[in-house]
């Protein structure tokens, strides 16, 4: 009888799979599996292509040049602006430091010697100093600056006071030298009336041999005179008006600021606590002396609350 057959265990199988080496080969489906590796595609330019590429790489590159430039540009211009701001500021402190009346002082006293020294080197030479100034103006100057010195000097000497129609007068010619009149509206208005006048038949335009207009006022309602009465229908514009209304509201303000200055001046500033010249003066002297102390019980009795 044949030996009976060895029942393999577990054990001893796991150790025949261990000892023995896998020589099957792989299977076809797992080689199936794996991808192939695909060819390597090398791509080959034309020139026109490698061109237009160079070409654009250059165009990049000199933007790039250019913007670096403008750039250096922005911060130079920057850099200056910051530098002149600086530098001005510093002028305009020191100008605001600086003492105006000083500066006008310096600048006067370098004008005096100025034209103390052309003065002198011109009589050193042997030439007339006033004529040789006088090369500098025209006759319109000179003859305006002689007017200016006569109406300076006239004005010097009327600054005292001699009767009250003399002072009215200066009085009015100081309003009328600071008078602005719209000389815009004039000539239209003017030319208006001309205009009405002619259509009416009262203002007749004559053309003289010469050439020259001419107008002749038949029936003598165009041209004012003391017996005219024109006047009356004329209605001033309302900016005119409220300058007039701002030129008295000024003057009256004038008036009586030189009122307050003149009773402080005297004394009557404030309330009239005496009955005579002597009462005044006695009054005065006692708030010399003690208003400092009473000022809170005088305080007190305005307000009604003193006991």
């Amino acid at each position: 009888m044949p030996p009976a057959k060895k029942r393999k265990t577990r054990a001893t199988a796991e150790a025949q799979k261990q000892e023995t080496p896998s020589t099957n080969p792989p299977e076809p489906e797992a080689a199936a599996q794996e991808e192939p590796a695909l060819p390597t595609v090398i791509s080959k330019e034309t020139p026109a292509q490698a061109e237009s590429s160079t070409t654009a790489t250059s165009d990049a590159a000199g933007k790039a040049k250019e913007r670096m430039e403008r750039f250096k540009a922005l911060q130079a211009r920057a850099k200056t602006g910051a530098q002149k701001n600086l530098k001005e500021a510093t002028l305009e402190s020191q100008r605001l430091a600086t003492d105006p009346n000083l500066l006008t002082s310096l600048n006067r006293k370098s004008a005096v010697a100025s034209h103390n020294l052309l003065k002198a080197d011109t009589e050193a030479a042997g030439e007339d100093f006033e004529r040789k100034r006088a090369w500098d103006w025209t006759i319109e100057e000179s003859e305006r600056w002689d007017k200016r010195l006569k109406k300076k000097e006239a004005h010097r000497d009327d600054q005292a006071f001699q009767d009250y129609r003399q002072d009215s007068r200066k009085v009015y010619k100081r309003q009328i030298g600071n008078l602005k009149p719209d000389m815009d509206r004039y000539e239209k208005e003017k030319m208006a009336a001309v205009e009405r006048a002619a259509a009416s038949g009262g203002l007749e335009i004559v053309e003289t041999d010469d050439g020259e207009l001419v107008a002749v006022d038949k029936d003598g309602t165009f041209y004012s005179t003391a017996d005219s009465t024109g006047f009356v229908e004329h209605k001033p514009p309302k900016d005119a008006v409220d300058r007039l209304v701002k030129d008295l509201q000024q003057a009256e303000d004038a008036r009586l600021k030189k009122r307050k200055e003149r009773m402080g001046q005297n004394g009557e500033d404030g309330d009239v606590t005496y009955i005579n010249e002597k009462n005044k003066q006695f009054n005065q002297k006692l708030n010399r002396f003690y208003n400092k102390y009473t000022a809170e019980i005088r305080d007190s009795f305005e307000r009604g609350t003193m006991i």
